[in-house]
């Protein structure tokens, strides 16, 4: 039977979950991405080239894997048609692409509500990347979203698109935002799906009979655990759920039909945007960190917030996305840095707690409590084993084993795809 492998973030996003996928991708037969839409981005380096994915999955660059955009995610097809023009300028044009005729649009008066969504909240923005992602849910919510097997039926299109006017303009014009005409984005959206319309399938059926004949299946996640809108840190969260949990609801698929939960972490901790962060910390170890893990928004371009390992979230993500084993990307960042700490718990009103609050208020109030390690000064970007890490490395991530209560089965050691280092075989 094939393994059917999640790809997970465990904490805010941005863990380097493409480039983990990328290095499993190339042993699967699919790869899959379930959920979210453009405000997600993945940095792949390939043939000593730098990619920077927001929709299509990360196997794009297998022309013999399956890549398959699911019904869970919200699609903007000028962002999607950007990035299939930018492959093929860069000489990638031989892959299998398939796309849900279940998965939502993205639509422009959805990027315009989002920005609008964000003035009104004020000081209590969420920090979106203002890309459409939330109205496009919302409108999915409330029946009133247009599914790309609209886009290739025209009376479907023109009513979808009555109502989803109906109820946007009026607000709209009320805020002075602008406002969308009824033919013109119905020709737009008409001539989107004639170029879609090649990649439109039932991805549902495909992927059961992937299943059914033993392919190996590689679900790519999108964010991260902790923006989970179900068990993240509420209301600063995404729009959607990046637990493994999801996946089977946003393919189509069986929930036994999953196999393995590979829980993608940073050695430290990144947040971009609004929200508190426990273990958040801004001085020369934060700068340092930042720009030694090039830490700055792929899809945005914000610097990331910096912090350290927190494995209270960690432990957090393991519960609610059933994960089986770690990781640890960018452990080579850490390099240099005299002392390293690890959350091991949180202290909340005079009380050492092991959870992540579901008030929003009371998370903000968790202060840190930390065990520090000390670090190493050796360089360990050309490594190929566990033991010939650093015996501080080493001591470092049997900690995270042990504050976790997950075994680590990979590590990376720089943004090449030949620095990770996997301890145990995947798809074999």
């Amino acid at each position: 039977m094939g393994k059917r492998i999640v790809v997970v973030g465990t904490q805010w996003g941005d863990e380097g979950k493409g480039k983990i996928t990328d290095y499993l991708a190339l042993d699967a037969d699919v790869v899959v991405r379930s959920q979210g839409g453009n405000n997600a981005g993945h940095t792949i380096n390939f043939n000593n080239q730098k990619f920077a994915l927001h929709f299509i999955p990360s196997g794009v660059f297998n022309p013999q894997t399956k890549n398959i955009m699911a019904n869970g995610m919200v699609i903007e097809p000028i962002a999607l048609f950007r990035e299939i023009d930018e492959l093929a300028s860069r000489g990638i044009t031989n892959y299998q692409l398939y796309i849900s005729d279940r998965a939502h649009c993205i639509m422009p008066y959805h990027l315009e509500l989002d920005s609008l969504w964000e003035d009104i909240k004020g000081s209590s923005a969420v920090g979106t990347t203002k890309k459409g992602i939330g109205p496009a849910y919302a409108d999915k919510a409330s029946r009133i979203g247009i599914r790309l097997a609209d886009l290739l039926d025209p009376e479907s299109l023109m009513d979808g698109l009555k109502t989803g006017l109906a109820m946007t303009n009026p607000i709209l014009e009320c805020f002075h935002h602008q406002t969308y005409d009824l033919q013109d984005l119905y020709q737009k959206y008409l001539s989107f799906g004639k170029r879609l319309k090649p990649y439109i399938t039932d991805t549902s059926v495909l992927l059961n009979a992937e299943i059914e004949k033993g392919s190996k299946i590689l679900f790519e996640g999108a964010q991260g655990i902790m923006l989970c809108v179900e068990h993240g840190t509420y209301p600063y969260v995404t729009s959607s759920s990046p637990t493994a949990a999801s996946v089977p609801m946003n393919c189509g698929i069986s929930p036994m039909a999953i196999t393995d939960v590979i829980g993608i972490t940073k050695a430290y901790t990144t947040r971009v945007g609004s929200g508190s962060f426990p273990t958040e910390f801004e001085d020369d170890t934060a700068k340092y960190i930042r720009e030694k893990g090039h830490e700055y928004g792929t899809t945005t371009g914000r610097p990331r917030r910096i912090g350290w390992l927190d494995t209270v979230a960690l432990r957090h993500a393991k519960r609610v996305s059933g994960i089986t084993e770690l990781s640890v990307m960018l452990l080579d960042v850490l390099t240099g840095i005299p002392q390293i700490k690890i959350c091991t718990q949180y202290e909340l009103d005079g009380e050492i707690i092991d959870r992540v609050p579901s008030n929003y208020r009371q998370f903000s109030q968790c202060k840190p409590v930390y065990v520090t390690l000390p670090g190493w000064k050796e360089n360990i970007t050309n490594i190929h084993r566990f033991d010939e890490l650093p015996i501080n490395a080493q001591n470092y991530l049997k900690a995270i084993e042990n504050y976790t209560g997950l075994p680590i089965a990979i590590f990376s050691i720089g943004p090449d795809r030949t620095q990770t280092i996997a301890l145990k075989a995947f798809f074999k």
